[in-house]
C-alpha cells in the first residue's frame, strides 16, 4: 500500500511537472511566432521590402536561432514562403490566432494574421518540444522504476521492523502463558496429591492436620501467584500511567516497609537497618506503587541475606536525583543474570521458593514512574539495587 501510494504520488508529480514544463515551452513558441509576425508586419508597412514585396524577405530576417518560417497566403489560398528552404504549407482555411497543423512530415505550431486580402502565417516545428517530452518520459520512467524498487524495499524493511515488536510480544505472551501454567500447575498438583494420599487410608488426627497445613501452604502460594499475575495483567492493560500530580514521600514509604519487615528479618536472624536523609524526599509517584516496589526489594534482600546477614535501606539525594538504595550481604547477582532478573518467572539458582514475579512487578513500577534502576555489587558483599527519580525539591 505504501508503494502504491508513493508511485501514485510520483506519477501525479510527474504529470504536473510535464504539464508545466511543456506548457512553458509551447508558450515560448507562441510568443516567438507573434513577435516574428509583428516584425514582418512592420517591415511591410514601412514599404522597405524591395520590388518583390514580402517575397523579398528571407529567412535570414529571422534573427532568432530558432527556425521560424513565414508564408504569405493569397486570397485564393496559394502560399508563398519567404525563405526558399521553407516546408510547403498545406492548403487550409486559416483563422486569426494560434493552432497546430501538420506541415510536411512535422507538426508545427502556427500563428496567422490578416494581411491585405490574404494572410501572413508564421510557424515553428514542435520537434524540439517532442524531444524534450520524450526525454522527460525516459527519465521519469527510469526514475520511477528505481523509485518503485526502493520504495518497496523501504516499505518492506519498515514493515518488518514494525512487526518485530508484535512478534516479540506474541512470543513473550506465549512464554508467559506457558510459565504461568507451569507455576499454577505445581501447587495444584501438590494439593491434589496431598488430598489423594490423605484419603487413601484412615489416618490419625495429627496426620490429617499435617496434610491440611501442607495444603494450606500450597493454597497460599497459589494465592500469591494469582495475585501477582492479576497485578501484572492490570499493569500491562493500563501501562501503569500515574497521575502526574500525585506525589509521595519516599522516605516515609521506605520507613513503613522497614517497620513491616523488621519482625520477619528478626525471626530469620537478619539485621535490617534504614537510613533516611533530613531533607524532603518527595517523588512524583503513587504511594501504593512505591510501597509495593520497596516491599518487593526488601523482601528479596532479607531472603537472600540469609541467617546472620545484613540488609541496608537508604534514601538520599545525589546530584538532583532522589535515590533508593537497597544492599544485602547475600551471594549477589552474577553479571550474566543482571539483564534477565526482571523477566517474569525468571529465578536464579539461589531463588528458593519464590514465584519469579516479584522483580517483574518492581520493573513495571520502575518504568511507570520514569525511574532509573542500576543493579550492581553491594558494599555488604551481596547485591545492590539502586533506583533513582528526579528530585522534587
Amino acid at each position: 500500500m505504501a508503494t502504491v501510494i508513493g508511485m501514485a504520488t510520483f506519477v501525479l508529480v510527474a504529470v504536473v511537472v510535464n504539464a508545466v514544463l511543456l506548457g512553458r515551452l509551447n508558450s515560448q513558441i507562441d510568443s516567438r511566432l507573434q513577435q516574428q509576425l509583428s516584425v514582418v508586419q512592420r517591415v511591410a508597412k514601412g514599404g522597405d521590402v524591395g520590388a518583390k514585396g514580402l517575397d523579398g524577405l528571407s529567412k535570414d530576417d529571422d534573427r532568432d536561432d530558432v527556425p521560424i518560417y513565414v508564408w504569405r497566403v493569397g486570397e485564393g489560398g496559394g502560399a508563398h514562403a519567404l525563405a526558399s528552404d521553407s516546408p510547403r504549407l498545406p492548403a487550409t482555411r486559416w483563422s486569426a490566432g494560434l493552432q497546430t497543423e501538420k506541415v510536411g512530415r512535422s507538426t508545427f505550431r502556427i500563428s496567422a494574421v490578416r494581411y491585405q486580402s490574404g494572410w501572413l502565417v508564421a510557424g515553428e516545428s514542435l520537434a524540439d518540444v517532442a524531444r524534450v517530452e520524450s526525454s522527460l518520459f525516459d527519465v521519469e520512467f527510469s526514475a520511477g522504476g528505481v523509485l518503485l524498487v526502493l520504495m518497496y524495499l523501504a516499505a518492506f524493511v519498515v514493515g518488518m521492523r514494525a512487526l518485530a515488536p508484535v512478534a516479540m510480544a506474541r512470543r513473550r505472551q506465549a512464554e508467559f502463558t506457558s510459565d504461568a501454567s507451569h507455576e499454577l500447575r505445581t501447587p495444584l498438583s501438590v494439593i491434589e496429591a496431598e488430598v489423594d494420599l490423605a484419603l487413601s487410608r484412615p489416618r490419625d488426627a495429627e496426620s490429617y492436620r499435617a496434610t491440611i497445613r501442607r495444603v494450606g501452604d500450597e493454597g497460599r502460594r497459589l494465592h500469591r501467584i494469582v495475585e501477582d499475575l492479576l497485578w501484572l495483567a492490570r499493569s500491562d492493560e493500563t501501562r501503569l500511567v500515574p497521575d502526574t500530580n500525585e506525589t509521595c514521600d519516599l522516605g516515609e514509604v521506605a520507613a513503613t516497609a522497614e517497620s513491616r519487615f523488621e519482625p520477619l528479618a528478626s525471626r530469620n536472624g537478619v539485621s535490617l537497618e534504614f537510613v533516611r536523609p533530613a531533607v524532603a524526599t518527595t517523588v512524583r509517584a503513587n504511594a501504593e506503587s512505591i510501597d509495593r516496589l520497596v516491599g518487593v526489594l526488601v523482601d528479596n534482600a532479607c531472603k537472600f541475606a540469609g541467617p546472620g546477614g545484613r540488609v541496608s535501606v537508604m534514601v538520599c539525594v545525589v546530584a538532583h536525583r532522589l535515590v533508593l538504595t537497597i544492599d544485602d550481604s547475600g551471594p549477589g547477582i552474577a553479571l550474566e543474570e543482571r539483564g534477565v532478573i526482571f523477566d517474569r518467572f525468571h529465578r536464579t539458582d539461589s531463588s528458593g521458593g519464590g514465584t519469579g514475579l516479584g522483580l517483574a512487578i518492581a520493573d513495571a513500577i520502575i518504568n511507570s514512574t520514569h525511574a532509573h534502576c542500576v543493579v550492581g555489587e553491594s558494599s555488604l558483599g551481596g547485591a545492590r539495587f539502586e533506583i533513582s527519580w528526579r528530585y522534587l525539591s
